[in-house]
């Protein structure tokens, strides 16, 4: 099965599946608004500005499992992201990047091997999964790399390319 037709619900509870939130490329990235990489969303912001018109759709799927750093209610999260980041890229509703209650979207990323060619759990937030126009996954960047680091960069522009 796809990626793309996994079924999500937005932050504002609305059913969509993964692939009816753009693209045909997306960044899925698990974010936080109370962790020291919180301000990655400035840079996931002109990401997704940068390169929506040419088919990149950044997906924030917020998480409050590290340490507790998600606990807002999705209003609060909205506001939050709104206000401090001017976010325009959809968000999810918040769900579980790991464990036995894994979001069927992760049970899928968390299969794609890094840099390093290390799979398995979400280490962090702000880790980031490229899914291409066929609904696999293909790329992964751990928390710590910045969403203008050239190797992302790269990443986007060579699947926007194909």
């Amino acid at each position: 099965m796809s990626m793309l037709s996994i079924p999500v619900r937005t932050l504002a509870g609305t059913p969509t599946t993964l692939g009816g939130l753009g693209g045909p490329l997306l960044l899925i990235v698990n974010v936080a608004s109370r962790c020291g990489l919180t301000p990655q969303y400035e840079g996931l912001e002109k990401l997704h500005r940068r390169y929506r018109e040419q088919g990149l759709t950044v997906v924030g799927a917020p998480c409050n499992q590290f340490m507790g750093q998600e606990p807002g209610t999705a209003e609060e999260i909205q506001e939050f992201c709104s206000t401090r980041y001017d976010v325009t890229f959809p968000l999810l509703e918040k769900l579980d990047v790991n464990g036995p209650g894994r979001h069927p979207v992760f049970e899928a990323l968390t299969t794609t091997p890094d840099a390093d060619g290390q799979a398995g759990d979400v280490q962090w937030n702000f880790e980031k999964f490229l899914v291409g126009p066929d609904g696999r996954p293909f790329a992964r960047f751990r928390p710590r790399v910045e969403p203008d680091d050239p190797d992302l960069i790269d990443a986007i522009e060579q699947a926007l390319v194909e």
